[in-house]
């Protein structure tokens, strides 16, 4: 999961291209949860003081980011910047992780299904007699002539053009093979 921040120091000047101390914690609940998963990292910030860090790319503190089971959120991110590169972290604040997480969910997706028909929910029907399937809405319906066979043409092609034998043509542009 990416990350980024702008840094700034207590003089609210940009930190640029300086080492950066920060502590990452997701928190579960609240604000104020159960830490489920703390890193640390020390990126460089670049000539515009952003930091860009990949979450769960740090040194584990505590917790498993793979292990989170998304589902059971609200989550919450909170940093913690030390601005001199170290553990003395002065800066800090958390929000509320929203959708981007939750995409993680996407990985049990493959055990939402076990392949079997019958485990489904909400099933449509499946017509077992041809009389349920004709005339069924407009989904197969009987053939109106009777003949299955008469609409059937052959096509013939003489140099650029291609005939049906039925009548009708259709003349190809020039230059196709």
């Amino acid at each position: 999961m990416s990350y980024q921040a702008v840094i700034r120091n207590s003089s609210n000047a940009l930190v640029v291209s300086k080492v950066i101390g920060m502590k990452i914690s997701i928190l579960q609940g609240s604000t104020a949860g159960t830490a489920v998963y703390v890193e640390t990292q020390t990126p460089t910030s670049n000539a515009n003081g952003l930091v860009t860090l990949e979450i769960g790319g740090g040194t584990v503190v505590s917790g498993n980011l793979a292990s989170i089971d998304w589902a059971n959120g609200p989550y919450f991110i909170k940093t913690e910047t030390d601005p001199t590169g170290g553990t003395s972290y002065t800066i800090t604040g958390t929000s509320q992780l929203l959708s981007v997480p939750y995409a993680l969910h996407a990985k049990t997706a493959e055990n939402g299904f076990s392949g079997n028909y019958d485990d489904l929910l909400n099933i449509p029907e499946i017509p077992s007699a041809i009389s349920q399937l004709l005339n069924d809405a407009g989904y197969l319906t009987t053939e109106a002539d009777g003949s299955v066979t008469n609409e059937l043409q052959a096509l013939s092609i003489s140099n650029d053009t291609i005939y049906l034998s039925n009548g009708g043509f259709v003349k190809l542009p020039a230059g196709f093979d």
